[in-house]
């Protein structure tokens, strides 16, 4: 999963600090994105994103009901605690503070989401339908840090619980995103219908068509798509046929297309870990 979050998450950094301060901001803040994104050296993308952490605690400290500006600190403690975390202590820390920021910008564009901590999954779905198109960006950043949260407490039961809310919530974003959809959210719709094993409650085949219906609107360019689909659904199923496949197209491919150089820099060093792993576990 780690791998699969970069490229929606910085993306939707740019778009989220964009209008943080002012035009001078917002184009230093779009082509850091942009940079980031199209960095080959994971390793340099690690060490930098603490200092934009502070950074952007510092700026929330000043301005604690901006939407904007919490979407844009729980996108970056989201991605950091998803993607670079060394510990599970550290993932729980940092993917707190990214749910919680991202509930506060929800809560402030749009007041039935202060209660959704306690609600029900009825009482959930019934708020989703006064979620409109101008506040989809928010409900993604509430679900990507809900998702990664989630992914980090994954062995606390009672936080697996709360994986159809944000099903639905996906759901939603989909319907009224129309054009303008992330095409990320059909890998983490996979990833959430895999995390649990189809024994407790798992669907592999929805994922598929996800993880397919990712890979196709990407043009294959987001190399992660195929790295989840393999791991999420072919491993799973005991599909060595398909698992290696996948894998090995990408560790073939040109993984310098622009805006997802560095997840697929990534996608690559997982794809030969798993593969290297294979005869082990088929």
């Amino acid at each position: 999963m780690k791998k699969a979050l970069i490229v929606a998450a910085l993306s939707l950094l740019s778009s989220g600090c964009t209008i943080i301060v002012s035009n001078a901001a917002a184009s230093f803040s779009d082509n850091l994105s942009k940079a980031v994104l199209n960095q080959d050296d994971p390793e340099l993308v690690r060490d930098g994103i603490p200092t934009l952490l502070l950074t952007m605690d510092s700026l929330i400290e000043g301005s604690p009901d901006s939407p904007q500006l919490l979407s844009a600190g729980a996108t970056l403690y989201a991605t950091y605690g998803a993607v670079f975390a060394d510990d599970e202590i550290r993932a729980s820390r940092l993917t707190t503070r990214a749910r919680r920021y991202a509930l506060h910008a929800m809560c402030e564009t749009y007041a039935p989401s202060c209660e959704w901590p306690n609600a029900t999954y009825d009482e959930f779905v019934a708020t989703l339908d006064g979620i409109g198109k101008k506040n989809a960006d928010v409900l993604y950043t509430y679900g990507f840090a809900s998702l990664v949260f989630l992914r980090a407490h994954s062995s606390d039961w009672d936080s697996l619980a709360e994986l159809p809310q944000v099903e639905a919530l996906f759901d939603h974003y989909l319907y009224i995103s129309g054009d303008e959809v992330n095409s990320s959210v059909y890998t983490y719709m996979g990833i959430m219908l895999t995390l649990l094993p189809p024994s407790l409650g798992g669907e592999p085949e929805r994922a598929r068509g996800y993880f397919e219906k990712a890979i196709a609107d990407s043009g294959g360019a987001d190399l992660s798509a195929k790295v989840e689909y393999a791991r999420g659904y072919a491993k799973v199923l005991y599909e060595r046929d398909l698992h290696d496949r996948l894998l090995n197209e990408v560790l073939e491919a040109d993984p310098n297309r622009k805006g997802f150089v560095l997840s697929n820099v990534m996608a690559q060093e997982e794809a030969a870990t798993l593969l290297a792993e294979a005869d082990d576990y088929f």
